[in-house]
């Protein structure tokens, strides 16, 4: 049985999956790096899982609403004005995911840019979806060998939205999501 740990940020993002041969752990992990972080890691010593599979809600400035995205690669946004200096801004998950065969049918390919700050105003954001926990998640993950992956539902266009426009698309991502995982995607 493969122990997938299933992470989601607020509960308006929960999604059960029901594949076969799989044994799912659910964790909230909050909002935000820190929190997302701190929880992850919390529950990756308790479960141990062989891949951690996160999913939720993302902005984006150049997709629609209701778009999927498979992300293994991930941005800090945050960090990135520090790239100069040498410090680390991305992860690329796909080699792990690939070497232990998983996801490698999910062609839905994005990059996910992550930040402390919920983007309301249209600004230069590498990547395909904006989100406030997935970088960090992949961080952990990579710091403990577990394969990582990250699928979003777009629920908001970055400066055509506001914070309430999210909180009202919810119900529309955990629908987009729960028909991704348990009908377009029968198995990890």
């Amino acid at each position: 049985m493969l122990k997938i740990l299933i992470t989601y940020a607020v509960q308006g993002e929960f999604v059960e999956i029901k594949w076969p041969d799989i044994e799912p752990y659910y964790v909230r992990t909050g909002i935000g790096k820190v929190k997302s972080a701190f929880h992850l890691a919390e529950a990756i010593r308790q479960v141990q899982p062989d891949l951690v599979l996160n999913i939720g809600s993302a902005g984006t400035v150049n997709h629609q609403v209701g778009d999927i995205f498979v992300c293994r690669k991930f941005v800090d946004r945050d960090m990135q004005k520090m790239k100069e200096f040498g410090l680390e801004c991305e992860i690329d998950s796909s080699a792990l995911l690939e070497e232990k065969g998983y996801c490698t049918h999910w062609t839905e390919h994005g990059i996910c840019n992550t930040g402390d700050g919920f983007l309301t105003e249209l600004t230069h954001v590498s990547g395909d979806v904006v989100d406030m926990e997935a970088y960090a998640q992949a961080f952990v993950c990579r710091s403990k060998e577990i394969p990582f992956i990250s699928v979003k539902y777009v629920t908001d266009i970055i400066g055509q939205n506001s914070v309430k426009h999210w909180e009202d698309k919810l119900a529309d991502a955990r629908q987009g999501l729960s028909h991704y995982f348990n009908v377009l995607k029968e198995r990890i």
